[in-house]
Formats: structure tokens, C-alpha cells, sequence
């Protein structure tokens, strides 16, 4: 009855799927994208998710995440499988509500690509981004137009993600307390994911958790049209690297990190292959799904249901359906494309259909206001 050791190397070690998962979605680093995979697991294993109370879309964004801002589940005492909505992350009540096996993740974007992201995305909505006239001016000197004191309406214009995960984006980046937070960010996550790589995050993340190739495939949500994007000038893009500083050694560390656990647990040459794979199932449902077979700018969704949050002077595309499309493959190909608000919403009033509906009018408000076509 023994097998020899390489019978036994050849014979994988079967794994389970893991289904408590929470996800930091921190901001503009393809996270809704990566929100709209978790959704869709939620549902296909009939999973129970952490969901922002009462009518908010989010879990009590810029403030640290605190159990009430989660809606609680009725009569029930359990935790939940999946926490994925912003929040700013705050372990010890993250804990109260996640079930002890949990698997924690996040996701980085290198800070010179997030900062023109979120100057774009939050134009009208950040003092510092309101008073320059465009990236490159802000960038030149920062400190005309960013003030301290409207730190919490700031945190998008310096050290977002640094917030994010729960830490002063403000503070001074000196050696020591740098080092302290990124090894407590190690302790508290098993994996950060980098979205420069997103493809291969996806495949990361697909092993780690134990899940099938279509758990993981994506259609890119929240993007914008590309003539929204700034060009930085060579000196921008230094400048953010010391403006973001905390940002950058997060980034520069877990950047490290995820290259040096693919090469551990996948290895490049099998990741390569797999990342292809991904690419070729995607086409094929983009050819499926979509009419046109990729992203459209705002005024030309067809569907309003389906039309995306706009914000700032960012023009957020979204998709069309083919109208020819069986049942079950229009469910499927509905839910790969559903923006955030609309999903969040949906799931809400599915897992708590005793409460007032999220009012989804309202977050969509400002995007509806499209120029008509």
C-alpha cells in the first residue's frame, strides 16, 4: 500500500475552498472589480456578508470600522463569511463579527498611477484637489492647497491607502514606525494582492483560496474612459513617491512580498500559464456577454439600471448585454457586469428582505444627470 515519494509529490493535496474571506477594498486600485468576485461567490454558496447598515453603501467610511456599522442578522448570533465594502480597517472589531478561521486580504495600487486616479475620481469632492487646476499643479507644491485641518475631507490626496488599512496618513515616515506598521499589516493579512498585476493577483488569490478558474474571472468594473486620464510629467511622479511616502514603502514592501509568494507557492512558468488561461476565458465571455464585446462610456449604456456611480471628472464605463442570451447565461452575464451600489443593494435586500431597501436612486443621483445622448 505505500507509494513511492514521487508518487506522492505528483499527487496534489486536495484543498477546500475557503468561504470566510474578508477583503480591505481600499480605494482606487481595482478593488470594486475584485468586490464584484466576492459578490458573486457570496451567492453561488449562499454565503451570509457583512453589509453596511441600514441605507449606507459602505462600512462607516473615513471612520475606523466600529460592529455597528455592520446590519446585524436576524436572529442569528453567527459571523459572517465575507466582509468586502470600504471600511477603514480596525482589527480588533473586524474580529467581533468574522468568523477565527478567517482569511484576510487586500489589494495595492503603486501610488503614482492611485494619486492621478483619485485626483480625477474626487476632483470636486477634495479641497486639495478643488483648489489646483489640474494633477500636475497640485503636485508641484502639495502643501499650497493641501491644509491639515481638512484632514478627514484629504485623505484621498495623500497616504490613501496608508488610511485605509488604518493609519495616519499624515504622519511622519520615519524608519521606525514605517517598519512597526508594515509588520503589523503582515500579521493581520495573509495576503495583499497588487493590482499593477492584476491578472496574476487573480491567480494568487485562486490558489490561496482554492477556488475554480470562473471564481475569479473578471470583467473590469469602475474604470474610466482614457481620455480622462492626466499625464504626469517625470517630476510628478518623483514628487508622489516622497508627497506619498508612507504609500510607496507600503507598496515597494508588498510588492516584494507577492512576487516572493508566487515564486513560492506557483512558480512564474506555471503562472504564465494560467494567467493565459484567464485571459482566453474572459474573451470568451466577453463574446458571450457582451455586445461589442467591451466597456462603453457612460452615455452609451443602454440600460440605466446597470449604469455605474460617476464622480469628479472621472467618466466611469460600464457594459451592454446581448439581448439574445439564454436565462441562466443573461443572470450570469448580469452579475459579472453589476456596478457596486446596485450589487450591494441587490444582496441587502436579499439577506435582510424585512428592511427598507438601500436607496439606490439617491447613490445614483448624480450619475443619472448624464448628458442625454
Amino acid at each position: 500500500f505505500w507509494r513511492s515519494s514521487a508518487e506522492l509529490l505528483i499527487t496534489p493535496r486536495p484543498c477546500h475552498a475557503k468561504t470566510n474571506v474578508m477583503f480591505l477594498k481600499t480605494h482606487k486600485t481595482a478593488s470594486s472589480t475584485v468586490l464584484n468576485i466576492l459578490f458573486r461567490f457570496t451567492e453561488k454558496h449562499n454565503l451570509t456578508i457583512a453589509l453596511p447598515a441600514d441605507q449606507h453603501f459602505h462600512l462607516g467610511y473615513p471612520e475606523r470600522f466600529n460592529t455597528s456599522f455592520v446590519e446585524k442578522l436576524q436572529n442569528k448570533a453567527q459571523n459572517y463569511n465575507i466582509m468586502a465594502n470600504h471600511l477603514r480597517f480596525n482589527p480588533s472589531e473586524v474580529h467581533k463579527v468574522m468568523a477565527g478561521d478567517t482569511f484576510y486580504f487586500s489589494i495595492l495600487r503603486n501610488p503614482i498611477f492611485l494619486l492621478e486616479s483619485s485626483y480625477i475620481y474626487y476632483k470636486d469632492a477634495v479641497p486639495a484637489f478643488i483648489r489646483s487646476k489640474d494633477v500636475n499643479e497640485y503636485l508641484a507644491s502639495p502643501l499650497k492647497y493641501y491644509r491639515e485641518e481638512d484632514y478627514k475631507k484629504n485623505i484621498y490626496a495623500k497616504n490613501n491607502m496608508w488610511f485605509d488599512f488604518g493609519y495616519d496618513n499624515n504622519a511622519e515616515d520615519n524608519e521606525n514606525y514605517t517598519q512597526e506598521v508594515l509588520k503589523e499589516i503582515e500579521q493581520n493579512f495573509h495576503l495583499i494582492l497588487i493590482a499593477d498585476y492584476f491578472d496574476e493577483s487573480m491567480i494568487l488569490l485562486k490558489h490561496t483560496l482554492c477556488w475554480d478558474l470562473d471564481d475569479v474571472i473578471y470583467f473590469k468594473l469602475n474604470s474610466r474612459s482614457n481620455d480622462t486620464v492626466q499625464t504626469l510629467t517625470a517630476e510628478s511622479r518623483e514628487r508622489i513617491k516622497t508627497w506619498c511616502s508612507l504609500d510607496w514603502n507600503l507598496y515597494l514592501h508588498f510588492n516584494q512580498s507577492f512576487w516572493r509568494r508566487i515564486e513560492e507557492t506557483i512558480g512564474l512558468k506555471e503562472l504564465e500559464k494560467e494567467v493565459n488561461h484567464l485571459r482566453m476565458r474572459q474573451k470568451e465571455l466577453m463574446e458571450t456577454c457582451l455586445l461589442g464585446q467591451e466597456a462603453v462610456v457612460k452615455t452609451h449604456i443602454k440600460d440605466k439600471t446597470l449604469l455605474p456611480f460617476q464622480s469628479g471628472d472621472a467618466n466611469i464605463l460600464g457594459y451592454n448585454i446581448r439581448p439574445d442570451l439564454s436565462n441562466e447565461t443573461l443572470k450570469n452575464c448580469q452579475k459579472i457586469i453589476t456596478p457596486e451600489l446596485q450589487y450591494t443593494s441587490y444582496l441587502y435586500s436579499r439577506q435582510h428582505p424585512h428592511k427598507k431597501r438601500k436607496p439606490l436612486h439617491l447613490a445614483l443621483l448624480r450619475s443619472s444627470s448624464l448628458e442625454k445622448t
